[in-house]
């Protein structure tokens, strides 16, 4: 669509996702558009043919460089949906690289947003923020500490864009917040690092750790971004489903055997296939394992008034349905 015929389309303010054309962007953006709502959507890449709804106005870009004030100004946006960010650091691009994108794209566009009289910012953070620590509670909930760091890029990025929004919420209240902190997202088409620990041909645990994860159907997570927008909700809300799935429940579910490593071994083992070169992953990523923040769902279920539609083990099965073999 030219972008003079999408301007004049209706007059009504336009709402701006980035990371638009990614796996749960895309999903996003239906729900908006379904609701009506004006959709520019922001992505470095392209969309392949029929991803978006014909009637959304794509912007190719980098969060990075891209002149998000002039972007909000031509298009009327009144609502910032920023999704996108950094999961795995793709080889090639250094730790400093994915950290401008995650941490520096979102400092940008809080400034452009604080500039251009945007009235609503939405964003996904991640149950990650929290961190992986030993003395981390059996359930967390919004007001436990972020302490995501060091060892763990993606962690230590969240819990930075957080103390970012954390410091507009106070210097910028016109602009409205609304923040969300999944569990592992799952939907019938996930495919990444973290579903490679259920599609190997065993499940790989600890001994005398149960690893539990905590998932939310990547419909759940797309119809609470809608529902806020349309209602302009503010806060911080975790997002997962009821209860939890251990690493030896998602075996059973999947039929694999299930090995439990000591954690020593696994350490060790990790550092030497990294020093040779196999794998990208140290020692540091057993605490991934050992300490799995638990999210619970109640203040989003009882502030935010939204109940999952699925459960951590209806996800998984959903997911295991067209994935797990």
């Amino acid at each position: 669509m030219e972008a003079q015929e999408f301007g004049a389309k209706s007059g009504a303010p336009a709402v701006l996702v980035t990371g638009a054309s990614g796996y749960l962007g895309r999903a996003v953006v239906k729900r908006l558009v379904a609701g009506t709502r004006r959709v520019v959507a922001f992505d470095l890449r392209r969309a392949k043919e029929g991803i978006h709804p014909e009637e959304v106005f794509e912007v190719q870009g980098d969060v990075r460089t891209c002149d998000f004030a002039a972007l909000i100004a031509e298009h009327g946006v009144d609502t910032v949906v920023h999704l996108a960010s950094i999961v795995e650091r793709p080889r090639g691009m250094s730790e400093a690289e994915a950290r401008d994108v995650d941490v520096g794209g979102t400092e940008r566009l809080l400034a452009a947003c604080v500039a251009g009289g945007v009235e609503q910012l939405v964003v996904t953070s991640s149950g990650a923020a929290y961190g992986y620590h030993p003395d981390t509670p059996a359930w967390l909930d919004e007001d436990a500490p972020l302490r995501g760091d060091g060892p763990f890029e993606y962690a230590l990025n969240k819990r930075l864009v957080e103390e970012l929004l954390e410091r507009a919420r106070r210097e910028h209240p016109q602009l409205k917040q609304l923040v969300f902190r999944p569990g592992t997202v799952l939907g019938a088409g996930t495919r990444n690092q973290i579903t490679n620990l259920f599609e190997q041909a065993y499940v790989l645990g600890l001994r005398g750790t149960a690893s539990p994860f905590v998932f939310v159907w990547d419909e759940d997570v797309a119809a609470c971004v809608a529902l806020g927008v349309a209602e302009r909700r503010e806060g911080v809300y975790n997002l997962a489903g009821d209860g939890v799935l251990t690493l030896r429940d998602i075996a059973a579910a999947t039929g694999k055997p299930y090995v439990a490593l000591p954690a020593r071994a696994l350490r060790a083992g990790l550092t030497v296939l990294r020093r040779l070169g196999v794998s990208r992953y140290g020692p540091e990523q057993v605490a991934f394992l050992e300490h799995r923040p638990v999210l619970t769902n109640e203040r989003l279920k009882r502030d935010f008034g939204y109940t999952p539609q699925l459960s951590s083990r209806e996800v998984f099965e959903l997911y295991a349905g067209g994935h797990v073999r």
